[in-house]
């Protein structure tokens, strides 16, 4: 996939700078590229050292969620042993999501990846206002049993007569997989996209994430490198998700992109300091899009246009 570099001028404020760019056209752009040695390493568009101006470029990209009625949320947390020393890393992170949703029109309920505990589970959601505090207690009431099986768990509970008594047909879907083991609801899912296939017909807006087990090899945190959540992660990418490694200290930043990815974004907080504030390029779609302006001081995008719904968005630009 190339992305194609326009030049573009910045609108003018009190609080941003400007920065007047000669525009060139999308033809004279297409010449650009294709004198260019550019491919693609994971987010990072690589233009190789020609010897012409050559540099790295970065590119942050999202899809714009759609504008829907509230949030429906579930953590889906395997209860077995080995968890034990991830749990205040679990509450933490819920505490994290917490902190990002939206004042209102969210519930978040807390079950465990044993579907037969999930279906007995009748504790009433989180709801804006609560903290972390109400996340460990819910946790602690919830999180039990001993199989592994989070794809099974999510349809039995969204099953039981009690999930209809506060989950809304007409919200999205969140759904968030923490588990140390590969998923195992095999009879249910022989397949990952049985569960893909099944979970898209519950809800018209769906988000999964994943944290999981990402590396092959021997981690950190004692894993055998036979536990990767393959599964988790698969449908995770199935919905644009996040995938995080639960070996790491830290999972704040990928929980909060997770509980973002509910919420429409009218502006986008850039991963890296453009090495250019006059050579920033934002796509729609593939279209270059020119409704927007950069704010040095908080490192930001902001579009003066949303987005459409389930558009693709990507800005890129130049980075140290």
């Amino acid at each position: 996939m190339f992305i194609w570099f326009l030049f573009l001028i910045a609108c003018l404020s009190d609080h941003m700078l400007t920065y007047e760019v000669e525009k060139i056209s999308y033809q004279e752009v297409e010449t650009w590229v294709s004198q260019q040695d550019v491919y693609i390493e994971g987010d990072t568009v690589v233009v190789e050292d020609t010897g012409q101006d050559a540099a790295d470029i970065w590119v942050d990209s999202f899809i714009q969620p759609g504008n829907f009625n509230g949030v429906d949320i579930l953590w889906v947390i395997d209860p077995s042993g080995s968890m034990a020393n991830d749990r205040p890393r679990v509450v933490a992170g819920i505490g994290q999501m917490l902190s990002v949703l939206p004042a209102t029109g969210w519930r978040l309920a807390i079950i465990s990846t044993d579907p037969i505990r999930a279906q007995q589970t009748e504790v009433f959601p989180l709801i804006p206002g609560d903290t972390a505090t109400e996340a460990e207690a819910q946790l602690a009431l919830t999180v039990n049993g001993v199989h592994e099986k989070g794809f099974g768990a999510v349809q039995n509970y969204m099953g039981a007569n009690y999930a209809s008594t506060w989950m809304r047909p007409d919200a999205a879907l969140l759904v968030v997989f923490v588990s140390d083991e590969e998923e195992q609801s095999y009879s249910a899912f022989p397949t990952t996209n049985n569960f893909i296939n099944w979970i898209s017909l519950q809800r018209q807006f769906v988000f999964i994430s994943a944290i999981v087990e990402i590396e092959k090899e021997l981690t950190a945190c004692g894993g055998n490198g036979m536990n990767r959540g393959e599964r988790y992660m698969d449908a995770a990418v199935a919905f644009s998700g996040q995938k995080i490694d639960i070996c790491s200290e830290d999972w704040s930043q990928g929980v909060a992109d997770a509980g973002n990815q509910i919420q429409q974004y009218d502006y986008i907080e850039l991963t890296h300091v453009p090495l250019y504030n006059n050579r920033i390029y934002v796509f729609i779609d593939g279209v270059p899009d020119f409704n927007w302006y950069y704010e040095p001081s908080e490192n930001r995008v902001y579009f003066d246009t949303m987005p459409d719904e389930r558009s693709l968005v990507e800005i890129a630009y130049y980075y140290q």
